[in-house]
């Protein structure tokens, strides 16, 4: 593994290999020295050409924990901003020293431009780019739903994989990167998901997808206490990425699409196909009252710390298995 650009290039192994790293980087947090020295002398650039609060923090405490140096480098204030392309911008930075650059762009196949042409020889990871992908939250996620259900089964969660849990996507399908990494990497380690969403907010083309749609929140969950999910991910609403209006109203939207007080009593009620108390997954940042109550939000059953945690953890798995050995030269 060269570069993580996608969830859909992982294969189970190159997946449970990621997620078993980061269970033995998760250790790290708990000591009382919270290092390793294993990338002690080399460099990790934080390429950021979208505002970000999670990811950008996530993975330079990843990069320091790991013992590499760290440069945040913002597009607002750039040379970016006088006109400069990422090609000159990247070699200006490989010149400086970096051996990996953690990028994200507005635009669609921006990290896969980046990691395909001459312009680097860093390793390249996909922190988000337009609405095509955002692997390393898709990993994060993974870790969440394995961790939280093996704990509950009292059983050791590494090496298992998702087979037979059943995930559902609530939101703006259409506009969410999370969505679409999560749907490649959950369906290669073994779940069910389920899209939820108003047709609006559904790709074209999405029946071809290896997933199973439906646009009522309601139908979804089920009629019975062993019908519904084992996880639920609400989506937030990306506005800033509608040019038009994709459902009448934000009440409207709440009301049928909404992890409400009524549909978080329904799934308190659940057990779903594992026997466990479906767990709640947000990417966030999280609208209250819009696509998550507040008392869905501020639930036990809501895991979005534990997945902002998680996602420091991964983040070291993933720039461990990059820089540290011969996984750096394979394809």
């Amino acid at each position: 593994m060269r570069h993580l650009l996608s969830t859909a290039d992982l294969s189970h192994t190159q997946a449970l290999s990621i997620l078993d790293t980061a269970e033995e980087m998760a250790a790290v947090s708990t000591r009382e020295v919270k290092k390793l020295p294993t990338l002690r002398g080399r460099t990790v650039v934080n390429l950021f050409f979208e505002d970000s609060t999670r990811t950008r923090i996530s993975f330079e405490a990843a990069a320091k924990r790991l013992s590499a140096d760290v440069m945040n480098f913002s597009a607002k204030g750039s040379s970016v901003s006088k006109g400069e392309s990422l090609k000159d911008t990247v070699q200006t930075l490989e010149a400086i020293g970096a051996d990996a650059i953690v990028m994200r762009h507005w635009a669609s196949g921006a990290a896969a431009q980046l990691a395909a042409s001459d312009w680097t020889d860093c390793a390249v990871i996909n922190a988000g780019d337009g609405t095509h992908e955002h692997p390393t939250q898709a990993l994060l996620d993974a870790l969440t739903l394995r961790r939280g259900f093996s704990a509950a089964q009292g059983q050791d969660p590494r090496g298992t994989d998702l087979t037979g849990m059943r995930v559902l996507i609530v939101g703006d399908i259409l506009h969410s990167r999370v969505a679409r990494s999560n749907i490649w990497l959950l369906r290669t380690l073994g779940a069910d998901v389920g899209l939820v969403a108003p047709a609006t907010l559904l790709p074209v083309g999405v029946e071809k997808w290896p997933v199973s749609v439906f646009y009522s929140l309601d139908e979804a969950l089920g009629s019975g206490p062993d019908a519904g999910p084992d996880a639920i991910m609400m989506l937030r609403v990306q506005a800033e990425r509608m040019g038009g209006a994709y459902f009448p109203t934000a009440a409207e939207y709440t009301r049928r699409w909404g992890l409400t007080d009524e549909r978080l009593a329904r799934l308190q009620a659940h057990r779903g196909a594992l026997g466990q108390t479906p767990m709640i997954l947000h990417p966030g940042p999280m609208n209250r009252g819009v696509e998550i109550s507040a008392a869905a939000a501020d639930s036990p059953m809501n895991q979005v710390l534990d997945q902002v945690s998680h996602g420091v953890s991964v983040r070291m798995a993933v720039l461990h298995l990059l820089l540290s050995g011969s996984e750096r030269n394979t394809a």
